[in-house]
């Protein structure tokens, strides 16, 4: 076996254990690219030509594959209801008050421990509007009255 076949060999082994370490699809295109070097070796001996084949393999691949091959892998973000709570409006069912550790909302059905920011009490009844989910409270303001 030639020694151009032996170093594309390596690099070929070389880059699909990475690949398979990392799971990220990082060196998968160049893998495949000494591949094609690889089997180019057994039939030109010009080591430029075989370079200019990993070059190619690599380039075409990373540009046409890896963009289906991402739609595929990559799994989609899904909102959980602890998301779709931020944004929305819920009715202060029990009076908040941040000094004291005390407050409930409730969103969209559901009841949660509240916190005010600003930090002023809020009393039972009032329409507030979720800021943002700090661990398992929300964190509402006053809506505004429109």
């Amino acid at each position: 076996m030639p020694i151009p076949s032996i170093c594309w060999l390596v690099a070929l082994v070389a880059l699909a254990v990475l690949e398979a370490a990392t799971v990220t699809l990082v060196s998968l295109w160049f893998a495949l690219g000494a591949l094609a070097a690889l089997i180019t070796s057994f039939f030109v001996n010009n080591i430029w030509i075989q370079f200019a084949v990993f070059l190619v393999v690599s380039l075409a691949t990373l540009l046409v594959i890896r963009p289906l091959a991402r739609r595929y892998v990559t799994p989609k973000q899904v909102a959980t209801n602890a998301d779709r709570a931020v944004g929305a409006e819920g009715v202060v069912t029990q009076a908040i008050d941040n000094r004291n550790a005390q407050g409930q909302v409730t969103v969209s059905g559901n009841v949660w421990t509240a916190r005010a920011d600003p930090e002023e009490p809020i009393p039972k009844g009032t329409l507030v509007r979720v800021l943002r989910i700090e661990g398992v409270k929300l964190i509402v303001t006053r809506a505004e009255q429109s």
